[in-house]
């Protein structure tokens, strides 16, 4: 067993080192005084990187073992087999709603790359757009989207039923009393829950909750203009207690989970992993609501604020395990960098933003963020940058080619975190083995007479990996 362990031992450290290589720790591209100062950052980097990767192969693999009899329950031996990953079931996502509304030539090279990289995808509710007339949710068109992830087995999650933005305010809402307008949040959350509980099991159901007003101030504005981060009314929030925020948010949760008692329900920010207050008074105000035992299911974070930031790795890191500690799956739910030619921010990478930097960062976080134990699932913020939220933070360009980008994603999730063309065969218990990334597997058996048979299995942690079979 004490060699196993050392084999096992030197494999990671070889896989972990091997995969770093593709990384740019180039000196240049770090901030610095000295070149000691910068030494250190590089050195921090590749140690947070390396644990990242020894436990995505502790992590994210288990064992597996198949067994295979004939008609009369006999061990087959030196069956051939082969054997390969066909689905994952860690969520990376992007978001997809803008594809059904492209015109066919284009929609068919969107529906391409969207699903050659990724599983899961953020479909709107805002009630601005869902509800831009009172009385006249346009459900239709989320069923359209809804239908587009069905047949292409991509995973779906509705965001976000409550905001204190303008686009979680209609202004028709803001017209009517108080009373009335309470009793259709709670109507209009209860309604797309359990409405549509049978396609959608995840929610963000309140977003930006420390970083914009309570509802019942929301409800009292009456500015017209878009609220701009930072210097919105509706982002005005300096002077807003954790326990004036608390109560719209532990109803919107409650209302949630009348709806479907089985259902995820996410409660999204941003700003926590570079302003420290920020995340203090998130991780305050879930203490909170746990205390209360409201049904807060997983915690979002936002990953692309301030826009030209390259997050330090320490600071990263630090917010994972300060949110870990609230014992809830994480979710990586909006990040963006970007390819735009502004300045890279922040006190440890500098440099521009090229699609080169866009690559490494991406490659960076990645690999960090699938690496931390308890995180559920990356979502990016937009596929294109012929529609995109922030210039340049696109996978692909306005022709849909693939930027850099692009490709090493493509690497990383499709390659390297998935196990593929294993080959195996039986011995004389008819037992073979193997070890894989969680999700579904082909497994294509051939007898000594030549058929060939195949079938699906499903290796998930925490589930029963002993497979057995019988062939006629």
């Amino acid at each position: 067993m004490k060699k196993v362990n050392i084999i096992f031992g030197l494999l990671l450290f070889l896989i972990c080192n091997s995969k770093l290589q593709g990384q740019s720790n180039d000196s240049r591209y770090f901030t610095g005084k000295n070149r000691d100062g910068i030494r250190e950052k590089i050195s921090v980097e590749n140690k947070y990187l390396q644990k990242a990767q020894r436990n995505i192969e502790l992590l994210r693999k288990g064992n597996a073992s198949l067994s295979f009899v004939d008609a009369n329950g006999n061990p087959i031996k030196n069956l051939k087999i082969e054997l390969k990953q066909i689905s994952q079931d860690f969520l990376f996502g992007n978001l997809s709603e803008e594809v059904v509304d492209l015109p066919p030539d284009e929609a068919k090279k969107f529906e391409e790359r969207f699903t050659a990289l990724f599983n899961f995808t953020e479909l709107t509710v805002k009630w601005q757009p869902y509800e831009p007339r009172q009385g006249r949710p346009e459900w239709q068109k989320l069923q359209k989207k809804l239908d587009w992830c069905k047949k292409n087995g991509i995973t779906p999650k509705g965001h976000a039923l409550g905001w204190t933005h303008r686009a979680g305010t209609p202004d028709w809402l803001l017209k009517l009393p108080v009373e009335t307008a309470n009793d259709l949040f709670k109507a209009r959350i209860q309604n797309l829950v359990g409405g549509f509980k049978n396609q959608i099991r995840s929610w963000d159901v309140v977003n930006e909750p420390v970083n914009t007003i309570p509802w019942e101030m929301a409800l009292k504005d009456t500015v017209s203009e878009e609220a701009k981060i930072d210097d919105g009314s509706r982002y005005d929030t300096k002077n807003i207690s954790v326990h004036q925020t608390l109560p719209w948010v532990a109803n919107s949760y409650r209302w949630a989970a009348e709806a479907d008692k089985n259902g995820e329900f996410i409660l999204n920010e941003f700003y926590l992993i570079a302003k420290p207050d920020i995340r203090e008074k998130f991780y305050r105000l879930m203490k909170e609501l746990q205390r209360k035992n409201i049904p807060v299911t997983g915690i979002g974070i936002q990953a692309h604020e301030p826009r030209d930031m390259w997050f330090s790795p320490i600071e990263l890191i630090k917010t994972f395990d300060r949110m870990n500690e609230l014992g809830l799956p994480l979710h990586i739910t909006e990040f963006i960098p970007q390819s735009s030619g502004n300045p890279i921010t922040g006190d440890w990478r500098k440099g521009i933003w090229s699609e080169e930097a866009q690559a490494d960062y991406a490659e960076q976080f990645y690999t960090l963020a699938f690496g931390y134990p308890s995180m559920a699932s990356i979502h990016w913020w937009g596929l294109s940058d012929k529609n995109i939220w922030l210039k340049g933070g696109g996978l692909v360009d306005e022709a849909y080619n693939p930027k850099p980008v692009y490709d090493r994603l493509i690497k990383l999730i499709k390659q390297d975190w998935m196990t593929k063309d294993l080959k195996l065969s039986t011995n004389r218990k008819g037992e073979a083995s193997f070890r894989g990334f969680y999700g579904n597997y082909q497994l294509t058996v051939t007898q000594s007479n030549g058929n060939e048979k195949s079938f699906r299995v499903h290796l998930g942690k925490g589930t029963d990996t002993n497979f057995e079979f019988q062939l006629d």
